[in-house]
């Protein structure tokens, strides 16, 4: 017993003579202490087995903002009715200006007189029908209001019905959910309640003003602090777990050498499509895949767009091109970008062959004209990447995507055959899910194509290519089955999420 009563602390010392009382609020008042505190010191009590500490809840009915209104100038029928007694026969206009009552007010109490017969409205006049007897009485109504509060499940057949009808009106009637706690104090506790030793003086802390003088500290005894309490949990300042793994793929890349390519989300279809060598008329450039802004902006210098003109009307490297008219209107049509691939096209342009070797990634926001459900979003992020440099091939490809899924967690990485509209040869990148035991696709990945190369680095030479989608892999890591919950915000997810670590 010494060692829990050193380990009181003051407010517990101060609830200590005071348990046995019927009631928190008496506590409260005897201990000179706030609820919060003394609700504080008791389960700290109830921690060292001094006491029993039960909490019942119940629910309570009880006046609202305008219940509290009525219960003291009566309900609006009630006052309606007392105008009615001294005119007995009055105009619909002047009842409602001479009443003081709301609109909505009115048009209740009238409602309520009438479903009970006591007044009748013809030709804009209302007429009283209620005899001397029934004005007097209260209704269940006003008796109710003024039986409040009362515990719901206490509530008599009467009262319920009343509860029902008084609900369906604004701010008259609430029902909260109370505590209740029930103090027992245990054997354990009555021996700390009759000690002398309770009034004992502990120190609490070190502070500069203790240290100043030997008799403030000089054989006295610090109080125990039980370091195996339950403690409130903290929750420190973090980034959003999207931030943590895009800043994680950008520090991937850049131990690999990588520079990062950053741009607008908005940008030309010059750059979106034309510079990729998507043809004017192919699907993707529809309504239904993305989003057109309705303006249109500035092309580059001229020698660049008479290059991807001519690769689109004749060809070059060897290619035919697409045989059509390539209209400059068309390429200036601003869009949402749907990929991060036009920051690529946008950094080839600015090289030049004395640069090389050279690698470029990206991680960003795309967009796309897509339904939003659980499975799908109309924005997500991808990570990009480019490398130029005349001495690679495909198998360097597939090493730096090989590279980046290790870094990610990922040790089995599978490539298989595919077709996209700017890369030759292409594959597609799937990686190996051990709890699921299924193959994941993550992305696409190729070199770029002589249309692509030629006309925006002046040179036909190899340029390493992919775009990878990034949202899936951060589903995975968090096990996230709805992809709204990335962007959703919802601060009791974001302090329950872990911190993104990989190795």
């Amino acid at each position: 017993m010494d060692k829990i009563l050193e380990s009181l602390s003051i407010i517990e010392k101060k609830v200590l003579p005071y348990l046995e009382e019927k009631s928190i609020s008496e506590i409260c008042k005897k201990s000179n202490l706030d609820k919060v505190t003394v609700l504080r010191a008791l389960e700290y009590l109830n921690n060292k087995k001094i006491i029993e500490l039960e909490t019942q809840k119940k629910r309570v009915v009880d006046v609202g903002v305008n219940g509290a209104l009525y219960k003291k100038r009566g309900l609006p029928e009630r006052r309606l009715l007392l105008l009615l007694d001294e005119k007995r026969i009055i105009l619909l206009k002047e009842a409602e200006k001479e009443s003081f009552l709301s609109p909505d007010e009115f048009k209740v109490s009238l409602g309520v007189l009438r479903g009970k017969a006591l007044i009748e409205i013809k030709n804009g006049k209302i007429f009283l029908n209620a005899s001397k007897k029934e004005i007097s009485r209260k209704t269940l109504d006003e008796m109710f209001i003024e039986s409040l509060p009362l515990e719901e499940e206490k509530l008599t057949p009467e009262q319920h019905f009343s509860l029902k009808s008084l609900s369906k009106r604004k701010d008259i009637i609430e029902i909260e959910e109370r505590k209740k706690f029930l103090i027992k104090v245990t054997p354990l506790g009555k021996k700390v309640m009759n000690s002398k030793e309770v009034s004992k003086d502990l120190i609490e802390q070190i502070t500069n003003e203790l240290l100043k003088k030997e008799q403030n500290w000089k054989n006295k005894k610090f109080r125990r602090y039980d370091v195996s309490m339950p403690v409130p949990k903290v929750y420190g300042g973090k980034r959003h777990f999207v931030n943590q793994a895009i800043d994680y793929a950008r520090k991937i890349w850049t131990e690999m050498g990588f520079q990062e390519m950053e741009g607008n989300f908005i940008q030309s279809s010059f750059w979106v499509f034309d510079a990729l060598f998507t043809a004017q008329d192919h699907p993707v450039r529809e309504m239904q895949d993305t989003f057109f802004l309705g303006v249109n902006g500035e092309l580059p210098d001229k020698k660049l767009v008479s290059s991807v003109k001519l690769a689109h009307e004749k060809g070059v490297g060897g290619s035919k091109g697409w045989n059509y008219h390539w209209d400059e209107e068309e390429a200036k049509r601003m869009v949402l970008r749907p990929h991060t691939t036009a920051l690529s096209a946008k950094t080839l342009s600015q090289l030049k062959k004395e640069d090389f070797p050279k690698k470029y990634f990206a991680v960003g926001k795309v967009f796309r004209n897509e339904t939003v459900d659980w499975s799908h979003g109309f924005e997500f992020y991808q990570t990009e990447g480019i490398v130029v440099d005349p001495d690679l091939n495909f198998r360097n490809l597939l090493g730096y995507l090989r590279e980046f899924y290790k870094k990610m967690g990922f040790s089995k990485v599978r490539f298989s055959p595919a077709y996209f509209p700017y890369t030759e040869p292409s594959v597609e990148v799937n990686v190996w899910h051990p709890e699921r035991k299924v193959w994941l696709e993550l992305g696409g990945a190729g070199i770029f194509r002589p249309e692509i190369t030629v006309p925006l680095l002046g040179v036909n030479t190899p340029v390493l290519a992919w775009g990878l989608g990034f949202d899936r892999i951060i589903t995975d890591y968090y096990n996230i089955k709805d992809l709204r919950e990335l962007y959703k915000n919802d601060v009791t997810q974001l302090r329950k999420t872990k911190s993104w670590v990989k190795v």
